[in-house]
């Protein structure tokens, strides 16, 4: 009989529990996300709309003759274009691209093109991986991407050093869209750990703008790169938010609501902890932009504000249920918003009158932020116990002193072998202090 009572009380507690979820999953919204996070500046967003027009322009069947174009055009010089590559120069091994040489910015560019329905190759990119499969400098990838990424390495290897090296001033920046912004981030990471094939570049020239960005790395390696990789969301954008692995994404495309809403109920289900812990859960990597343009309740949009930061917990690990989940996918309301958000930046500098002196001031500030940002992010992230992480050390950042052990004849893609020398490298070279930080032995120091 108590048993028998006890049913209308479970259902009940059921039907609550239900009611609170679709409650409060109905009252989240893409802006609480990022509602902590600093303001970015003009300085540091300055490229990201002009990056956006570079990669529409790979879009472009015929740049003669545009269908994309945007107000004021892709802002490329003819002149300038290195190279082009399609679909079939590529052989179905990547997405097609662009190399650019950006004199007016002092930055050599390549722009690749994201996921286009009607080719096989890029779902062939996305369907090669599996959870885990893939393992690199101390954490998981996407494996299908990282081949991606070797290719490009290997094929425009010369002609990326020849012009590193002939203008010893400019960036190298990758970036990309969609598909073509987790093969950025690979490559980006490919050349941070072989920057000997380029001639030995400077890190700190190195670049990479991920738009609309795929969950690529895990977390220990997007907290890591975060110095070099940047990824720009547009508020509701469903690819940075669903942990769905990317080679199953396109199975569901036709009922794309469906995944959304499955994926929402399972992740609620699923403790912070439990996730931030699973070694192989791939995130958007690097630093991150949030563009932010509606707010909850109003409809319309508002002038876009942008927000930054190197976040840890809380990496858009939540499923937005919003009628404009794909829509912000698309490069081209990308690029526009992100315009409207530079102009909005670049109106209140304006009104402010500032000097160039203080502008370069402020520069040299805004670096020294966020090199605090990303080293407390390290340490964030070995406070919460992320597999793999480590923190920096008042000796250097641990990157700086790995590469400056790194030898010579590894290859694109890593082999176990290596990994293996590498984690005896390290651990003859460092320990941890009282507080478990790693840093250099005292024999090391002293030498």
């Amino acid at each position: 009989m108590s048993i028998l009572c006890g049913g209308p009380l479970l259902e009940g507690v059921c039907c609550l529990a239900c009611a609170r979820w679709a409650w409060k999953r109905c009252l989240h919204t893409a802006g609480h996300d990022s509602e902590t996070w600093g303001l970015a500046t003009a300085e540091e967003f300055e490229p990201v709309p002009r990056l956006c027009r570079y990669i529409l322009a790979v879009y472009e069947d015929d740049p003669q003759h545009p269908l994309w174009e945007p107000p004021g055009g892709y802002g490329i010089n003819p002149d300038w274009l290195i190279l082009r590559r399609t679909y079939e120069d590529n052989h179905g091994r990547a997405p097609p691209y662009i190399l650019y040489l950006d004199h007016d910015h002092a930055d050599i560019v390549l722009a690749i093109k994201g996921l286009k329905f009607s080719k096989e190759s890029d779902y062939a990119v996305l369907l090669d991986n599996k959870l885990g499969k893939r393992k690199i400098d101390g954490g998981y990838v996407h494996n299908g991407l990282l081949k991606a990424a070797g290719w490009f390495l290997d094929v425009e290897c010369d002609i990326l050093k020849e012009l590193v090296e002939k203008y010893p001033n400019y960036t190298l920046t990758f970036t990309g869209h969609s598909l073509g912004s987790g093969v950025a981030a690979m490559l980006t990471l490919l050349v941070v750990l072989h920057r000997d094939k380029l001639g030995n570049i400077d890190r700190r020239r190195i670049r990479c703008y991920a738009v609309a960005p795929a969950r690529c790395m895990s977390l220990n390696l997007a907290v890591r790169y975060a110095d070099v990789i940047n990824s720009v969301v547009l508020q509701d954008d469903f690819l940075p938010r669903i942990a769905t692995p990317l080679e199953d994404i396109f199975k569901y495309l036709f009922c794309l609501p469906c995944l959304l809403c499955l994926r929402c109920m399972r992740d609620t289900c699923i403790l912070d902890e439990k996730v931030i812990k699973d070694p192989r859960r791939l995130y958007a990597p690097g630093r991150l932009y949030h563009i932010v343009e509606r707010k909850t309740n109003r409809s319309g949009r508002f002038p876009p504000v942008v927000r930054t930061a190197v976040p840890v917990d809380g990496r858009f690990e939540h499923i937005v249920l919003s009628c404009n989940a794909t829509s912000d996918h698309s490069i081209i309301w990308i690029e526009r918003e992100a315009q409207r958000a530079m102009d909005v930046m670049l109106e209140k500098d304006d009104i402010m009158e500032i000097p160039a002196k203080q502008r370069m001031e402020r520069q040299e500030t805004l670096a020294r932020e966020h090199k605090e940002e990303h080293r407390a992010a390290l340490q964030r992230a070995v406070t919460l116990e992320v597999p793999h992480a480590y923190s920096s050390s008042k000796y250097g950042t641990f990157n700086e002193v790995a590469d400056s052990h790194r030898w010579s004849g590894e290859s694109s893609l890593g082999s176990s072998k290596t990994r293996e020398n590498w984690d005896e490298l390290i651990e003859r070279l460092f320990e941890k202090d009282e507080s478990g930080h790693m840093v250099l032995k005292k024999s090391q120091r002293d030498d």
